[in-house]
Parts: structure tokens; C-alpha cells; sequence
């Protein structure tokens, strides 16, 4: 069978927006960011796990200014990375000098995550002040693996969607961005709430399985591919058309010696910045050969 594409020369689209983009600082910064529109995308939604993290509205202001001198012609939204030094005061201040999110890592679960979040309960009153003032809250939604309790890599997102129903639950007009779903669970769940819940899905995740990076550190990430199951119930969502999943490319650069063995624990990210669109539509031609969506579904209107 050939492919769907096969009969055009190319294809012409208009820039793409990506709402989960973490382009680091100092020299991978000034490497990362002129990739950007390579991969056919004009609008970012920057993720601030950097060193240290950005946790007031002039440190996230002074970050986009760094990345604006790179490329001026971005669209850069900001967010700031949840932090025991972010009060509700600070929430409110953010969102009047255009601060769109604040980002939840669970600590020590991915890169530069060690200032994260121990105990949410702590941060009820911030979340309070978000609900209120409309902020997203951007959760990387694992759990730490724990041997005790039976949580791995490969379970840590489902178990998280515990933590998700509680947050909802507890605070139902709070915005929650479910980040890089990998799984059939998480896409469930995310469907199974209002409009206020909401999650994205990377490229990588499109295409690919558990298979892949068990052999390869090049595609490790975190969270981790999966099984063809969660695959495909990744590809639906993306052209289901109920408007509740959208791009969020979680492309992460390492410098290459960290995505090496011999030298510790191996750097998760896989980075696809300048080839963004294109996998995503190799994605979708491969899911069509494979029949697991029909080309009429990636056809639908927005």
C-alpha cells in the first residue's frame, strides 16, 4: 500500500504553536532556539526547569528577553516552576505582567527537577490563587518511582492520575495541562474530565515504542514510551477532534556526552525541534498505513 502523501511533492503549512518547549540556557539555549522555526513552529510555550529555576515574573521576563535576543521573531508565553517560594501574592502579580502558567515537577523525577514538589498540600493556597485568576497549571504528571509502593518508570504516569483527580476534584475551575500524555490511562482520564483538563502530546510519542529506547538512550525520555496500545491511543487523540489534546513537543536537547553510558545515569529527552512537523506527519502516514486512523480523520477541520 502506498502512502497517502506519496502523490505531493510537498506540503505548505502555517506555523504551528508548542506548547511544551524546554530550551534550556546559556550555549544550548543560543544552539536550541534558532531551531525553532526549522521544525515549522512560530509560538512556544517555554518550560522554566533551569538552573535556577525561574519562580518570580521578572526572573521569567529576564529569560524571555534572553531568548528574544536569539530569535525576535518568536512568539514566546512564559511560566513560572512551582517553587515553596511562590505565594499566592506572587501568583497574582505574575498573571498581571502576562505570566500564563506555573509548571509542577515532582522532584528528582526529570531533568533539572530537584527544587520541585514534595507534598502538594503545601501549595493549596497558591493553586487557590490560580484558580481565581485563571493561571494554568502545567503538571508533569508522574510519580516517583517507589519499589515499595510497586511504582516504575512504566507505571509512574498512571499512578499519577490519582494526584490529577485530586487536584481536580479539589480545585474544578482550576486550567491543569496534563503534559507529554504517554499512555492509554492518562488519555482517558483527560477525557473523562471537563473542559477545564486538558493534556498535550509529543512527536516522539507518536512513533515511538517501550522497544525503542530500551536498546537506544537516544530515545529515552521521561516520561517514557510505552507499549503500541498506548501508541495508538496517542495517535487517536491527536485527530479524535474533541479538542482536549494538543502539541507539546517536549523537545529536550542534552549535549551529547549526557545521552551516553559510562557516565552516570543517561540524560532523558529525545530532541526533535527542527524536525517537528515532519515527524508528526510521518506519525500520522505510518498510523493510516497501519489502520489505525483513516486519512479523512487527519483531515478534519479545526
Amino acid at each position: 500500500m502506498s502512502s497517502p502523501l506519496a502523490k505531493f511533492d510537498g506540503l505548505e503549512l502555517p506555523p504551528a504553536a508548542d506548547f511544551h518547549v524546554p530550551l534550556r540556557d546559556g550555549p544550548m539555549m543560543e544552539t536550541v532556539v534558532p531551531l525553532i522555526g526549522a521544525g515549522g513552529v512560530n509560538t512556544v510555550y517555554v518550560m522554566p526547569n533551569l538552573i535556577p529555576p525561574p519562580t518570580s515574573a521578572s526572573n521569567a521576563i529576564a529569560y524571555k528577553n534572553r531568548i528574544q535576543q536569539l530569535e525576535p521573531d518568536i512568539n514566546i508565553i512564559l511560566t513560572l516552576y512551582l517553587h515553596e517560594s511562590i505565594t499566592p501574592a506572587i501568583v497574582c502579580g505574575a498573571k498581571a505582567q502576562g505570566i500564563i502558567g506555573i509548571k509542577v515537577y515532582p522532584a528528582g523525577v526529570t531533568t533539572n527537577s530537584q527544587s520541585g514538589v514534595s507534598s502538594y498540600e503545601a501549595f493549596y493556597p497558591v493553586f487557590r490563587a490560580m484558580e481565581q485568576c485563571g493561571m494554568v497549571l502545567n503538571l508533569h504528571g508522574e510519580c516517583l518511582s517507589d519499589h515499595a509502593k510497586n511504582i516504575t518508570i512504566l507505571n509512574a504516569e498512571s499512578k499519577f492520575l490519582e494526584t490529577l483527580e485530586g487536584l481536580h476534584s479539589m480545585f474544578p475551575k482550576l486550567k491543569i495541562i496534563l503534559e507529554h500524555c504517554t499512555t492509554k490511562d492518562a488519555i482517558e482520564a483527560v477525557n473523562r474530565y471537563g473542559p477545564n483538563v486538558i493534556g498535550t502530546i509529543t512527536a516522539h510519542h507518536l512513533y515511538l515504542i517501550i522497544d525503542d529506547w530500551a536498546d537506544d538512550a537516544f530515545n529515552y525520555c521521561k516520561p517514557v514510551v510505552k507499549c503500541p496500545t498506548d501508541r495508538e491511543a496517542l495517535i487517536k487523540a491527536t485527530v479524535g477532534g474533541t479538542g482536549k489534546f494538543f502539541l507539546g513537543s517536549d523537545s529536550a536537547p542534552h549535549d551529547i556526552s549526557a545521552k551516553k553510558s559510562g557516565s552516570g545515569k543517561i540524560a532523558a529527552g529525545v530532541f526533535t525541534q527542527p524536525y517537528l512537523l515532519p515527524l508528526i506527519i510521518d506519525a500520522f502516514e505510518l498510523a493510516i498505513l497501519q489502520g489505525i486512523i483513516t486519512t479523512k480523520e487527519c483531515l478534519r477541520p479545526l
